[in-house]
């Protein structure tokens, strides 16, 4: 079997004379990806997420102008579908300990890919409802799978550095499909959004058909080679201090529904901005998490750096949740310039928790189990994203300023809670197997 160098003097399949440190993931000041695994998980990735963001603008614009679906109906199909890929998540972990993560992970694609393709065949609620609890749910499945395949083919070393990467990729190859996604609204025919739709659905086939080709780093193969047991592959889910990390984490992974609904809604009803500030602040978001991500993932690479991440992330999206409770009153251009403020504060809470979560959810768990411990804390993320919208609608937009209070200390609470929460893991580590 292939496997990754882990220490590579050169790259073995691009440019030889550029030289690749053992201890980077990246080159040319984070542009480029050095692992030839990286790059090859980068082609994966932007594939996808470029289907991704072109029907993310549309996708329920479509069941509702073109299918003639009642909106709140569909929203109530969309919730269905979000808790089967929450409580899917980690069986599928589970799949991907025992037959292998990069294969469990080509099925779901897959099937993510046929079920999307199935959208343009609903006439009716029912077949809605199976089409988007199919799609919904194996997408939102592969999540923990994705992770445990990034702990099979990215070297341990450079794995969160790696992460952040794949992420910008994400973050920008979504605004690139969004953009052409927004020439499809604007047509807004039935052949538009088909074609939107078929190829979103090709864009989860094609990496279906590439994940398999990654190659192991050296500590998988190392691992596949000597055919060592999993005791207990349940054990994620009794595994008590990884869970409360688990919890912790997706408090925190509430602000990205912050940034996508709470603050459009905030906005609109609440301040006196223009209703492009939401836009504004969005493309905030994507350029400033793009240039900032993989710097901050270097310095939280290790337990501690992302012990201290995680608790300064908990601060900061508490001091952001302040300054937009101040944006309300204000003159619409000192509104604008406060949400701005506040919008960049909360990236740097953004990109230090995502790159804390990621070395927490790796290092503290049972290395020979990852396929259902990232299944768990993809399960954790999910739930967060779940919950995000409704937490921000009853405390912030309901109450105002002191719904942002309950928020602001419901976030700094969970970022100082996390310290005491992995002394327990690390602690615990001898009956996980490993030490954290």
């Amino acid at each position: 079997m292939t496997t990754t160098p882990a220490s590579p003097a050169s790259e073995q399949d691009g440019d030889s004379t550029i030289a690749a440190r053992p201890d980077r993931a990246t080159r040319a000041a984070g542009l480029l990806p050095a692992d030839p695994a990286l790059r090859r998980a980068t082609v994966l990735t932007l594939f996808n997420s470029l289907g991704n963001g072109l029907y993310f603008p549309l996708g329920v614009l479509y069941f509702t102008r073109i299918v003639g679906l009642d909106a709140t109906a569909v929203g109530l199909g969309l919730t269905v579908a979000g808790l089967v890929g929450v409580a899917a998540g980690v069986p599928a972990g589970r799949a991907a300990d025992r037959w292998g993560a990069r294969q469990v992970g080509a099925l779901l694609w897959a099937g993510t890919g046929v079920a999307t393709a199935a959208y343009v065949l609903v006439q009716s609620y029912a077949g809605f409802l199976v089409a988007v609890v199919c799609a919904t749910g194996l997408q939102m499945a592969s999540r923990g799978v994705q992770g445990a395949i990034y702990a099979d083919v990215l070297p341990a070393a450079t794995r969160v550095e790696a992460r952040a990467y794949l992420r910008t990729v994400t973050n920008v190859a979504m605004g690139v499909g969004g953009a052409f996604g927004a020439f499809a609204l604007q047509l807004d025919t039935r052949g538009a959004y088909v074609t939107v739709i078929l190829v979103n659905a090709l864009s989860f086939v094609a990496p279906a058909l590439m994940v398999r080709r990654l190659p192991l780093a050296p500590h998988a193969s190392e691992r596949v080679a000597a055919d060592a047991p999993v005791v207990d592959r349940w054990r994620a889910v009794r595994d008590l201090p990884y869970l409360a990390v688990t919890a912790l984490n997706a408090v925190l992974v509430a602000q990205y529904t912050l940034s996508e609904v709470g603050l459009p809604l905030w906005i609109v009803e609440r301040t006196e901005a223009p209703r492009w500030t939401a836009a504004l602040l969005m493309i905030v978001n994507c350029v400033l998490v793009a240039l900032l991500q993989v710097r901050v993932a270097r310095r939280a690479s290790q337990v501690p750096g992302a012990v201290r991440a995680m608790g300064r992330a908990g601060l900061l999206l508490a001091a952001a949740c302040a300054v937009y409770a101040v944006s309300a009153g204000l003159s619409p251009v000192w509104a604008v310039l406060a949400l701005t403020v506040g919008a960049v504060v909360q990236v740097f809470s953004e990109v230090l928790m995502a790159a804390g979560g990621w070395t927490l959810g790796y290092e503290l768990a049972d290395s020979r189990a990852h396929g259902v411990y990232q299944g768990v804390f993809g399960a954790g993320m999910s739930a967060g994203m779940m919950a995000g919208p409704a937490l921000v609608t009853v405390t912030a937009i309901r109450h105002g300023g002191a719904g942002w209070a309950v928020l602001a200390v419901l976030f700094a609470a969970a970022g100082l809670a996390v310290r005491p929460a992995v002394r327990w893991a690390r602690r615990d580590g001898d009956w996980r197997g490993e030490a954290a």
